[in-house]
């Protein structure tokens, strides 16, 4: 009796494209790399304004949706053409397999973005693709999807530039920066896959010193305390995949399953502050909810009070508040732009006197902060929040700041 020898075959590859927040493409394409080496079929390929291009198993993008703190979304690429006029669109929408994926039972939302594209509408185009799609489960089955832009089952996302068109699936559905923890936010709360890619860019690695002392409802604090925790940002939510066709409930359970939970750190290394009470209570019902088990020492203090949590110099990461939340304590009298220049200005005082040997990482979309400070910049790395252009702002804090500052009178707070 012969029998087949032949190896199985390996599981075609998808391309992928991962968006992020624009600035954080190099941090993503290092951190797709890393999920990558869990399974050795990840590849990591071309980083483009606003996003990777990555290819690789099914399973590759379950294991980028679970353990990705910095993309915004996991697509999968479905289809990719020239076209002329909006029928191409059309035409290539509805030459795709769809009912292989969901059925007409899924609900479904369309999203098109487009750079230089020579048509008129976007708003048509995106007709045209949920036309397209919805035509072609009527021929097969005398039914189509519904339309729901809220909570759609499925996702499917276009982007045109001047000559080509590209279809995607969505495997995320919500989106990644959604953990699924937050349950109360400040006012314009930094997002979680931003506040991520500002870790890693700032070099923060788990065991170092951190401080955030304008912590806000503590998003910075909690992506940190993941990290050291050994949490996957994905742990706590569900996802899109795990309602297409075939999907193997078993095996995705099998991949969390894997994920291993640090050792709980006997010592405290995270630590924030915030001048509202009321912050600090929510940042610490968010750790609560985000499944941190160990102390993240919190203080309700001006952020220019603050002083060194440990001996050993660290990082300092914070996204400075505007408006209201600089003047909680400060002078009512004040018009709001002087509150504005008295904070920084003590905020800076207090960084070269207390801070010798930490580096200082300000993310803000005002510019003229170095100025405010009374500090010269070490690096400028230029992101942006949403269609907002920011800059997050290095300081090293050499320790001759603080022999310089000594002889001087102290600032009063702001």
């Amino acid at each position: 009796m012969v029998t087949n020898t032949r190896p199985a075959a390996k599981p075609a590859p998808h391309s992928f494209f991962c968006p992020c927040p624009r600035g954080m493409e190099a941090a993503l394409a290092e951190e797709l790399a890393e999920i990558g080496a869990l399974s050795g079929t990840l590849s990591v390929h071309q980083q483009v304004p606003g996003g990777v291009h990555c290819s690789g198993t099914l399973r590759d993008a379950w294991r980028m949706n679970l353990h990705s703190r910095i993309a915004s979304r996991i697509l999968m690429r479905m289809a990719h053409a020239g076209y002329l006029t909006e029928n191409d669109i059309y035409d290539l929408a509805l030459a795709q397999p769809w009912e292989d994926w969901f059925s007409v039972h899924h609900t479904i939302r369309i999203d098109v973005t487009a750079i230089k594209s020579p048509l008129r509408s976007l708003e048509f185009t995106t007709l045209k693709i949920k036309d397209a799609i919805c035509d072609r489960f009527r021929e097969q089955f005398q039914e189509r999807p519904s339309v729901d832009t809220k909570t759609p089952d499925m996702r499917i996302v276009g982007f045109l530039d001047a000559r080509s068109f590209t279809l995607y699936l969505d495997t995320s559905g919500e989106a990644l920066f959604k953990r699924g923890w937050r349950m109360e936010t400040g006012d314009a709360p930094l997002r979680e896959n931003l506040a991520a890619g500002l870790l890693r860019v700032a070099g923060w690695k788990p065991g170092m010193p951190l401080l955030d002392p304008m912590c806000g409802s503590g998003t910075i604090l909690i992506e940190a305390a993941q990290m050291l925790a050994g949490i996957p940002p994905g742990a706590k939510r569900d996802f899109a995949f795990e309602k297409f066709h075939d999907f193997d409930a078993a095996a995705w359970r099998e991949i969390k399953g894997s994920v291993k939970p640090n050792p709980l750190p006997t010592e405290p290394t995270i630590f924030g502050s915030d001048i509202s009470g009321d912050m600090v209570a929510i940042t610490r019902n968010n750790l609560n909810k985000a499944g941190i088990l160990f102390e993240v020492p919190l203080k309700q203090i001006e952020a220019q009070e603050v002083r060194p949590p440990t001996e050993t110099p660290g990082l300092m990461v914070t996204n400075p508040p505007y408006g209201e939340r600089i003047g909680v304590r400060g002078d009512a009298a004040l018009p709001t732009d002087e509150l504005f220049t008295a904070f920084f200005s003590a905020f800076g005082t207090t960084l070269k006197q207390r801070f010798a040997g930490w580096q200082i990482f300000l993310f803000s979309a005002d510019f003229t902060l170095p100025k405010l400070l009374r500090l010269k910049e070490a690096r400028k790395t230029p992101f942006f929040n949403g269609a907002l252009e920011c800059r997050l702002f290095r300081f090293d804090m050499v320790a001759g700041f603080n022999r310089r500052e000594e002889a001087k009178p102290k600032l009063p707070s702001a």
